[in-house]
């Protein structure tokens, strides 16, 4: 935290060190008082700490100069407040825009509606009843894009999950996996993903990519995301990934065919 917002009676300070400077040297009190919203007596205790700071010089009753140490101060506090304002404007900004992806070329401030397709947010200049927003700058179709101004909510479907069991290498392993209904979640899924050595075998004898690491986010952020998915789980690895999924609430299905 800047040492001007550390605390109120900084804050303070600072705030009576500007008003002399842009209202001095003669000035009362009670003025300053009244600007800030605090008692005369508080202003009278702030410029007694602030004389024993060198920030100040009394001249006379009810005049003051601010030293050089007292504008050095206000230069340093002013520069971490701007500072500090660009990083809540970038904050803000990285709230108020999302990105997409352009389903059509769009200009400028162009009006679009916004759908989840493939697990991605995309962008479209076809207008419907659902969310809209605005395109914060041009786009061709294919390319990210910021949007701002979202209204309505972005239909989402929470995507279909296989659990396919695979017997652990004590019971076969892979030599025991039914194919052809694995074949067939296969190529009903957008997402396929292992656990388990034995898992890994079964997925590379048909012949599909997959995912290996961090399986068990994958398979949750993907159907998060309207994806079906399929996830091979070798047996002992069963228990953990069931688990993850009742506690996202996330909708399951296992499947345990094998040739056994």
């Amino acid at each position: 935290m800047i040492e001007v917002l550390r605390n109120k009676n900084q804050t303070t300070k600072f705030q009576i060190l500007v008003e002399i400077a842009a209202k001095g040297p003669d000035i009362q009190q009670r003025e300053i008082a009244g600007e800030l919203d605090i008692t005369p007596q508080a202003v009278s205790d702030y410029i007694a700490q602030l004389i024993g700071e060198g920030m100040l010089v009394a001249l006379g009753r009810s005049s003051y100069r601010v030293t050089k140490e007292g504008v050095n101060r206000v230069i340093k506090s002013l520069k971490e407040l701007n500072s500090y304002n660009l990083y809540i404007q970038r904050a803000v900004n990285n709230i108020s825009v999302c990105a997409a992806l352009a389903e059509d070329d769009l200009d400028s401030n162009q009006q679009v509606s916004l759908k989840m397709k493939g697990g991605l947010l995309y962008a479209s200049a076809k207008i419907n009843n659902g969310a809209t927003g605005f395109a914060v700058t041009p786009a061709k179709a294919g390319e990210d894009v910021g949007i701002t101004e979202i209204k309505g909510i972005v239909p989402l479907e929470t995507g279909k999950v296989i659990v396919f069991t695979i017997p652990d290498i004590s019971r076969g392993g892979s030599r025991k996996v039914n194919y052809d209904v694995l074949k067939k979640y296969a190529g009903d899924s957008s997402i396929i993903a292992g656990l388990g050595i034995e898992s890994y075998a079964a997925l590379l004898k048909i012949g599909v990519d997959y995912y290996r690491y961090g399986v068990v986010e994958v398979v949750v952020e993907a159907a998060r995301t309207g994806l079906d998915v399929l996830v091979c789980c070798v047996e002992g690895e069963l228990n953990e990934l069931i688990i993850r999924l009742e506690k996202e609430k996330i909708h399951f299905r296992l499947v345990a065919e094998s040739s056994l």
